[in-house]
């Protein structure tokens, strides 16, 4: 590690069987959440419902106080693209938001994020989270099988720009990282192509990975209540996100139900579970 570099946390297999633990009970919160973004409901409804599940579980949460932040998920609707607070917004038909959401089970931490469109979608946001989606899966298969962090934001970057269509900008401002024992760790995962590569791939490793790409330009600005960052143009946005652990074996999505298997299964990739 060279002088001045912020070290990456490498995990245990048993550690990483804790962070897994932890990513399961928050992929069924964030299937409630989902569920729960109808018309007619406030966002702070969605809210309650994931805090719900945590305590059930005797889970905490990994955002609710973090620097100050007042809720347990993030809710960013429309043309807010990440850390918008749960409150008494009423969910409109057609409206595109990010719920972004983390626990902790037993000093471990997941993060993980889904966007989600309510009601009667604009085919141009559906394509919006999909390209999204499938951006977060090309760079969770790019740690399988690639030789350094910085391949993650290659694969994403290429993966955006080779999509047919109106152009989608990835943000720069803000990127995956490094989780364990604390939500943010080393080492930072960018989501495009730079000519850093960043630390190696190797067993131990865990990170989140999270593109956020917008309809507009990449602009930004943060609200009044210094959290909530929009577009400046107005533009639409979409954030998914999962943390991912590197094994001796292979990779498992620790925030998927299946570990990924599904998705990565369309890459050409196998996870391997812990064990």
């Amino acid at each position: 590690m060279a002088f001045g570099q912020p070290k990456v946390q490498y995990k245990s297999m048993d550690q990483m069987r804790t962070m897994r633990q932890a990513g399961l009970v928050l992929a069924t919160a964030l299937d409630t959440a989902v569920g729960a973004a109808v018309p007619g409901a406030r966002t702070a409804d969605l809210n309650s419902v994931f805090a719900e599940v945590l305590s059930d579980a005797n889970a905490t949460s990994n955002f609710l106080g973090y620097y100050g932040f007042p809720a347990t998920i993030c809710v960013s609707v429309n043309e807010e693209v990440v850390h918008g607070i749960p409150g008494e917004r009423v969910l409109q038909d057609g409206d595109i938001l990010s719920i972004d959401g983390g626990c902790i089970l037993d000093g471990w931490h997941a993060d993980s994020a889904r966007t989600v469109i309510v009601g009667e979608a604009d085919p141009a946001d559906v394509r919006l989270s999909e390209v999204t989606e499938a951006a977060m899966w090309r760079g969770i298969a790019a740690l399988a099988t690639g030789s350094h962090v910085g391949d993650v934001g290659s694969a994403i970057d290429d993966y955006v720009h080779s999509v047919d269509g109106p152009a989608l900008g990835i943000l720069e401002d803000y990127v995956g990282h490094g989780i364990g024992t604390e939500m943010h760790q080393a080492p930072d995962v960018l989501n495009y192509r730079t000519n850093h590569r960043g630390p190696k791939i190797r067993p131990g490793l865990c990170l989140a990975i999270e593109p956020m790409l917008v309809r507009g330009a990449i602009d930004t600005a943060v609200l009044s209540d210094d959290w909530t960052v929009v577009t400046t143009d107005g533009s639409r946005a979409s954030q998914w996100e999962h943390s991912v652990a590197v094994h001796d074996a292979g990779i498992w999505v620790l925030t998927a139900h299946d570990g990924g298997a599904s998705r990565l299964g369309e890459l050409g990739v196998t996870p391997v579970p812990l064990g």
